[in-house]
């Protein structure tokens, strides 16, 4: 027998109970539950198989509403059944719960978890959905208005759609279900989202470590205001701008390139679970930076994908809409891959993508620069330290330290990686000997 897996169960007898994984299979993408089989696959049989082929079908049909294939197996002499269950395109029930095969484990869907089944067995998303109780009146007239301003650039919808009244404006992005505003449209345009939703708006931190936070803010309002407010915030105060000239001209780069930056936010903005109600959360260290959103990633997809060519599924396909028609993202699944050639540009090091607590983060790193000043120190105090040994090959390291003005400590490690590198050697005992310089500098 095939052991167990997400789409094969084992039961040793029939109980009723047992319907539920039925369901759980209807729910997900179909499975076999074998009737007479143990958990480590062997086949112990059933005593009651005829009048199993019997009651089974009927009461499948009768109690989940939906039809199985119930198939009688014999192996040495024992009878086992086989139930096969397709994967259902409308939402099953059992006694009121909705059941769903994940992994080896049946879960009892409640919450998020079951308003997201439903809406993918209606072929709907997450903002796709109608927001009952809001009106015009909650959308944001700065929010469109920077969406005009930005769509006229794009050049991605109509220029007569564009002029139009808001309320138009916001039905020609197909934001307006049945006369009702979407879940999108509040989103992405409302005054304050959060009454729609708890956790929709970007949180950053600045962390000395992972318990010592410095400071930190919080950004709320439209997913348009929060996309520029938050990199307003990221590249004046939780970022080093480091400034040259060219010329008469001033320039200014940032420890990570700005566009990757973008890309990631707009990334976590669009593609997040809002059901879930968790903000987008972006903690910045000394050396690294990590964007993290809630959500999951595509069916069949790990973080590897990311890296690699793939289509565009966005996790909240209107708000997308809307941001492609802005002019701010491709459709294309480009994103990810723009992120890593960004940082590959700026010579950082590749970006690392995480599937973790729940959602995924994007990791920023910088380089390790030496630092110039220091290396210029050290050279200076060793060359100091070559001049005193030429000048007195028998002086000590208390005295080195007392000219130079450092601890002794400090002279011992200078001391030792002149050592290391073939300038100068001990000869003699600790008390007696006398320096030795090899190599002139």
């Amino acid at each position: 027998m095939i052991s167990e897996n997400q789409n094969i169960e084992h039961k040793s007898i029939w109980k009723d109970e047992y319907l539920k994984w039925i369901c759980g299979f209807a729910n997900a993408e179909g499975g076999t539950l074998f009737i007479g089989v143990d958990n480590e696959g062997r086949v112990v049989g059933i005593d009651n198989h005829q009048k199993l082929l019997e009651d089974l079908p009927n009461k499948i049909r009768d109690i989940l509403g939906i039809m199985t294939e119930v198939n009688l197996h014999t192996e040495q002499n024992k009878n086992f059944i086989e139930i096969n269950i397709d994967t259902y395109s409308t939402p099953i029930s059992y006694k009121g719960h909705f059941y769903y095969r994940s992994g080896s484990t049946i879960q009892d869907l409640k919450g998020p978890a079951l308003e997201k089944l439903l809406l993918k067995k209606m072929g709907k998303k997450w903002d796709g959905v109608e927001a009952y109780g809001f009106t015009f009146n909650d959308l944001s007239s700065e929010a469109i208005e920077q969406f005009r301003k930005k769509a006229r650039k794009s050049k991605r919808i109509p220029e007569e759609d564009i002029d139009e009244t808001d309320e138009n404006l916001i039905k020609s992005l197909s934001l307006i279900s049945d006369n009702q505003l979407k879940r999108a449209a509040v989103i992405a345009f409302g005054k304050n989202p959060e009454k729609l939703i708890t956790g929709a708006y970007v949180k950053i931190g600045f962390f000395r470590t992972d318990t010592d936070l410095l400071y930190q803010d919080e950004i709320h309002g439209s997913l348009f205001t929060q996309v520029e407010k938050t990199m307003d915030l990221l590249l004046t105060k939780y970022m080093r701008a480091n400034i040259s000239y060219e010329g008469l001209t001033r320039t200014e780069t940032y420890d990570y390139p700005e566009n990757a930056l973008r890309e990631a936010l707009l990334n976590a903005l669009i593609h997040k679970d809002y059901s879930r109600a968790n903000p987008i959360q972006i903690s910045v260290y000394n050396d690294w930076l990590m964007i993290w959103n809630s959500g999951d990633l595509p069916k069949g997809w790990t973080t590897e994908t990311l890296k690699r060519k793939h289509i565009s599924e966005p996790a909240n396909p209107d708000i997308a809409n809307a941001f492609f028609r802005a002019g701010y993202i491709e459709i294309w699944g480009r994103g990810t891959l723009n992120i890593v050639d960004y940082c590959k540009q700026a010579g950082l090091p590749e970006p690392l993508y995480d599937d973790q607590w729940g959602g995924l983060a994007i990791i920023f790193k910088k380089i390790k620069t030496r630092d110039k000043t220091r290396d210029k120190t050290r050279d200076k105090t060793r060359d100091k330290i070559i001049e005193l040994i030429r000048s007195n090959t028998n002086i000590t390291v208390k005295k080195l330290a007392e000219i130079i003005g450092i601890t002794e400590k400090g002279i011992e490690w200078q001391i030792s990686k002149l050592k290391s590198e073939g300038k100068i050697e001990r000869t003699g005992s600790k008390k007696d000997g006398c320096w030795k310089i090899i190599k002139k500098s």
